[in-house]
């Protein structure tokens, strides 16, 4: 019997598994509606601004659930990293390597895609939401009355090293997800022999949905599939 072995352990490991689970979830989702939203913009100029002004609008509500997305954000980030610890801790050296082989790559990186896609999200909101990389957005002219998003998004994705930036930053995503979402539903008990090809299979596919569609974006815009109205601003 192992002497590393500490009583409790096991269990609390589990719940930490079900935080993160839990926690991730909620991710998989928005990062799917926010697709959605954000898809409008292959519609047109109209229509991706009056959807944002809808976000606007939403107020104190807006602030709650952005408080709500930061909270589990920031307890997501925590247990994995606790988890990641107690693991490297309480392997031993033979398991590692052995674990090592049969552990797929997305699955022995997600500690650092995760950082990767944290500072990402930092700047993305520096980017898109606070201006603060690029604060010459706040001079675009407002489009019956609204904040013209639709120019934001396409002079942003014009400049070819921030959309390099953002199609790196979505495959990372992605790469994260295709374990993230395999092992969501092993922590949730579905991971019976039979189902795990399902599985893996489900989970490679909505991570290539989520990249494919965010990609789209800068995609179109560098392509000139997707122009500024009337040329400019």
């Amino acid at each position: 019997m192992s002497t590393n072995f500490r009583p409790g352990f096991t269990v609390a490991t589990v719940g930490k598994k079900i935080l993160m689970a839990v926690s991730g979830l909620f991710f998989i989702g928005f990062v799917f509606v926010h697709l959605i939203g954000n898809l409008q913009l292959f519609i047109g100029q109209e229509q991706l601004n009056k959807y944002a002004e809808t976000l606007q609008s939403l107020g104190a509500l807006k602030w709650a659930f952005r408080l709500f997305l930061l909270v589990f954000f920031g307890l997501h980030i925590w247990k994995g990293i606790v988890l990641w610890l107690e693991n490297k801790k309480a392997r031993p050296v033979s398991y590692v390597k052995e674990e090592s082989i049969q552990a797929t790559l997305s699955s022995r990186t997600m500690i650092y895609t995760g950082a990767m896609i944290f500072f990402f999200v930092l700047y993305h909101l520096l980017h898109f939401t606070t201006h603060s990389t690029n604060p010459e957005y706040l001079q675009l002219p407002l489009v019956d009355g609204r904040f013209d998003v639709y120019s934001m998004v396409i002079i942003g994705f014009s400049d070819p090293l921030i959309s390099i930036v953002y199609i790196i930053a979505v495959f990372l995503v992605s790469f994260h997800l295709s374990h993230a979402i395999s092992s969501m539903f092993q922590t949730f008990g579905l991971n019976s022999p039979n189902a795990m090809p399902r599985l893996v299979f489900i989970s490679n596919f909505i991570s290539l949905v989520v990249f494919l569609g965010y990609v789209s974006m800068p995609l179109a815009v560098l392509f000139e599939f997707i122009k500024l109205p009337g040329g400019g601003y």
